[in-house]
């Protein structure tokens, strides 16, 4: 089956390639996409080879919505245009039959899943809007980590770091009713977190946030959510707890090794979460059950929109910094 597919070379420099996909096995469906989401943050570390996930060339995305065109002979489960989302693309040649690896491979007009697993495909809530619903990773990654740590009514908690996935910790947090204090060095991104149910917006280069969060509450933070994935950010993170409080490192930081100070987390005696991946399909579907119904207005965080032919240049301008606006991105494949 011949499909387009934003390929990422060696050099990483990027194309719209004609690609060759697999047909559907007895227990995978075919979907054209309708849109993927794009993930500035570990998709990049991808591409910029801080994290493996195949040699080049790759195709990355993890995150889409589409149309089911054909099901295997075993499915029952899904039928021709039903609505789904998913997360990955099995397999993907180049038209001469040379492998291309899947770094998820979404971003893609098509994509053949599987419909059994941890990562397989889901029919998408009543009501949900499919560009939307084409980014529910972040979120789903950020109610993961508020599921494990676990933060009750009344608490406060700070989310250092207000990306996607901070933003969806901000979100998470607000629906328990936490008293939530968001921080970031950008105004925008803090301007989408009280939209989301930030209580406090502390600007990380015009504000001590050591202040601000003693002024707030006193004794320090109940939990903080280390959501940027830099680890220079842990230790100034750390100071913000509360004695016997809870540390969350939300953020992913990559394949190398990264340090902390041990006796602050120590003395204060810390209780240290290292939450991992999106929290599988109860996390997905309760972010886009959200979105759909109105709890969760996600489409805020997307701030940029391209068709597929214009993907090249937005994955250009992120790699090489020039896209320092771009917080949620959508590519639009049919």
């Amino acid at each position: 089956m011949d499909a387009k597919a934003l390929v990422t070379n060696a050099h990483q420099r990027f194309s719209i390639e004609s690609v060759s996909l697999p047909d559907p096995g007895p227990r995978q469906i075919k979907v054209q996409t309708l849109y993927s989401g794009v993930s500035i943050g570990t998709e990049f570390a991808v591409i910029k080879g801080k994290l493996n996930w195949g040699p080049y060339p790759l195709v990355t995305g993890y995150q889409g919505v589409g149309i089911v065109e054909q099901v295997g002979s075993e499915v029952t489960e899904y039928a021709i245009d039903d609505r789904v989302y998913y997360r990955n693309n099995m397999e993907i040649k180049s038209t001469d039959g040379t492998p291309i690896s899947s770094a998820s491979g979404v971003h893609c007009s098509h994509a053949v899943n599987n419909i059994d697993g941890n990562h397989a495909a889901a029919k998408l809530p009543e009501g949900a809007d499919e560009e939307t619903a084409s980014t529910f990773v972040m979120p789903a990654v950020g109610l993961n980590g508020v599921d494990i740590a676990n933060p009750r009514m009344g608490q406060t908690v700070v989310v250092y770091g207000s990306g996607l996935i901070g933003l969806g910790v901000v979100a998470a947090c607000s629906h328990r009713g936490c008293i939530v204090i968001a921080a970031d060095i950008e105004g925008g991104r803090l301007e989408i977190a009280k939209r989301l149910g930030a209580d406090y917006a502390i600007n990380l280069e015009k504000e001590d946030i050591g202040e601000r969060v003693e002024e707030i509450s006193p004794d320090g933070a109940d939990i903080v959510f280390e959501s940027t994935g830099v680890s220079d950010c842990i230790d100034p993170a750390i100071a913000l707890c509360k004695r016997e409080g809870k540390f969350v490192l939300q953020g992913n930081y990559g394949a190398k090794p990264i340090s902390y100070h041990f006796l602050p987390p120590h003395s204060k005696r810390l209780t240290m979460y290292y939450p991992c991946d999106d929290g599988l399909e109860m996390c997905r579907r309760a972010v886009i059950k959200n979105m759909a119904a109105g709890v969760l207005p996600w489409h805020h965080t997307i701030t940029h929109r391209c068709s597929f032919e214009d993907a090249p240049q937005l994955f250009d301008a992120l790699n090489r910094g020039r896209a320092a606006t771009v917080l949620g991105a959508v590519i639009r494949w049919a």
